[in-house]
């Protein structure tokens, strides 16, 4: 439905996690029978969540722990892993820095070339620790070290933007990333993000892409939406790529998976994203909170060391547990931030969905008040939903 928001320019109405709701059905089932496996690039996971290619985030040990776990990690290339041979100093750095200096440093570590030998090496490790070593790259950064990726031996290569579209205009002296002919000349699955539209998700499908990443500036380190105004709300957008991704598969037979990236904390929200038509999840803070996340109590923006224009900050997110209690618990925290894999089997028992695909299926409701009707005592006393 178009609304007018002055002569002359229309607007569709979209929406945030936080104004819907899934109402349960006339089924439920016990949370031991919920299926959550997926698949993507020919490597099924149990857990349909993803660890973002960000340098507070993931590092090689943090890979190897999620693919134990039943997750997957990625490994930013163009971060701190890569620019430094021991990254540990550099990162405590980053943590003990105030805010006022925090840019400026930045751009200043993240300054130094990278390094294609240390390319390799990071692959190797995670590898070598029986990791799933999926890895991330920039466009311009596929161009370039796409061949060191492949003969590394990574399993999966993400290429990501803040938007990425097969109609890139570039300047005659730069030649842009040509995305189907990646893919295609690629010995590893390649997976395209970020978008948020139909148009863009079908077109990225068409290209060759193993998987689609959904998500404009919702993370909780990004700053994109306050730089740039530009942005769809993570629950349209994710149910608009999903129509995509089914009317290609009807089109093609070719089932593409849709993650939803960005702005994701609880169990909650990552139910959400399934029910409007998400296979999985990428997610950053609330794996920055981790004991074993890199980033130390600190998680920031892949654009902050942006020399030009920065779009991320540095947020302190703490330390609430181990990666194993935030991924499948035991849960030490009542706010939904721990134990997201029995979240969201408990959700899928709760609505009657026994796979993916019929949560996928369940009633999505508007619903502005969820997170607040009858929660005065909690807010007031920062507890469970409202700390």
């Amino acid at each position: 439905m178009e609304i007018s928001i002055g002569r002359g320019k229309k607007a569709r109405r979209a929406y945030g996690f936080d104004e819907i709701a899934l109402s349960p059905g006339v089924r439920t089932l016990d949370p031991s029978l919920a299926d959550t496996t997926w698949e993507i690039g020919g490597i099924k996971r149990e857990i349909p969540i993803i660890a973002s290619a960000m340098d507070g985030v993931v590092d090689v040990k943090m890979a190897a722990l999620l693919s134990e776990l039943g997750s997957m990690g990625v490994l930013n290339l163009e971060g701190i892993q890569t620019r430094y041979e021991d990254p540990e100093p550099i990162l405590d750095r980053i943590a003990s820095v105030g805010k006022e200096d925090f840019v400026g440093l930045m751009q200043e570590l993240y300054a130094k070339p990278i390094q294609p030998e240390l390319i390799k090496q990071r692959i190797i490790q995670i590898k070598q620790q029986n990791g799933i070593a999926a890895v991330s790259l920039t466009p311009a950064g596929a161009s370039k070290y796409g061949k060191v990726v492949a003969e590394a031996g990574a399993d999966m290569l993400f290429v990501q933007a803040t938007v990425v579209s097969t109609n890139h205009l570039s300047p005659e002296s730069i030649s842009p990333l040509d995305l189907e002919s990646f893919c295609r000349e690629m010995p590893i699955p390649v997976v395209l993000g970020n978008c948020v539209t139909y148009e863009v998700a079908l077109d990225l499908m068409k290209a060759g892409a193993a998987g689609v990443l959904v998500g404009i500036g919702p993370g909780a380190a990004c700053t994109s939406r306050g730089v740039l105004g530009v942005g769809v709300p993570q629950a349209t957008a994710t149910a608009d790529c999903a129509a995509a991704r089914d009317d290609f598969y009807a089109e093609t037979g070719k089932y593409i998976p849709v993650i939803s990236d960005g702005g994701i904390i609880t169990g909650g929200d990552i139910c959400k994203c399934l029910a409007c038509g998400a296979d999985a999840v990428m997610i950053g803070s609330p794996i920055a909170r981790a004991a074993e996340a890199p980033g130390g109590d600190y998680h920031w923006g892949m654009a902050t060391p942006s020399p030009v224009l920065p779009r991320g900050t540095r947020i302190r997110v703490g330390t609430t547990g181990t990666i194993k209690e935030i991924l499948v618990g035991p849960a030490k925290l009542d706010d939904g931030t721990h134990n997201l894999l029995g979240a969201i089997k408990t959700s899928m028992g709760t609505l009657g969905a026994k796979d993916l695909k019929e949560m996928q299926q369940v009633e999505v409701v508007i619903a502005p008040s969820l997170l607040t009707e009858g929660k005065v005592y909690q807010k007031a006393q920062q507890l469970g939903m409202g700390k």
